[in-house]
């Protein structure tokens, strides 16, 4: 199979892969609320983003050498994603806790209001939360990170 065969492509996703289902036992561990859905969705520890572009890069230096353009694109590429993994998404799930609470506080203020039953009230809830974790801390970036070198060096180790 020709992905197998192209060891910075196959380092990236395993890396992303691998840093997806380790989260489920890093959160147990961190005593974090942990569920098999962890490993598809995005934030945790470690970032997968920051795994995979670092494995990317990593395998890149490793094959084509520093000096190569492969790596500057890379880089450049991985630094983007590591930042907007920590900036605009982690803001973007920040915002999402605070509509949750408002969301929260409006059906509290409805209940004085209404008379709906438990079981309404709570479809209501279900429909209108907003996801709040999408992006990751600058810690879990950081283990992306070393996530992303030790796999990539490893995978190169079976090339």
């Amino acid at each position: 199979m020709i992905l197998f065969d192209n060891y910075p492509l196959f380092a990236a996703f395993s890396a992303i892969i691998i840093s997806q289902i380790i989260k489920v036992p890093v959160a147990l561990l961190l005593k974090r609320p942990s569920s098999v859905a962890l490993a598809t969705s995005t934030g945790g520890m470690p970032s997968s983003h920051s795994a995979g572009v670092t494995a990317l890069i990593t395998s890149l230096i490793a094959e084509y050498g520093i000096q190569s353009p492969y790596v500057a694109i890379a880089s450049t590429f991985g630094v983007i994603v590591m930042f907007d993994s920590m900036g605009v998404r982690r803001q973007s799930g920040e915002h999402g806790i605070l509509i949750n609470e408002l969301l929260a506080d409006f059906e509290e203020l409805r209940k004085t209001f209404t008379h709906y039953t438990q079981e309404d009230i709570k479809k209501m809830e279900e429909e209108r939360q907003s996801r709040e974790y999408l992006g990751h801390k600058p810690i879990e970036v950081f283990f992306g990170i070393l996530s992303g070198i030790i796999i990539a060096l490893v995978i190169g180790l079976l090339y």
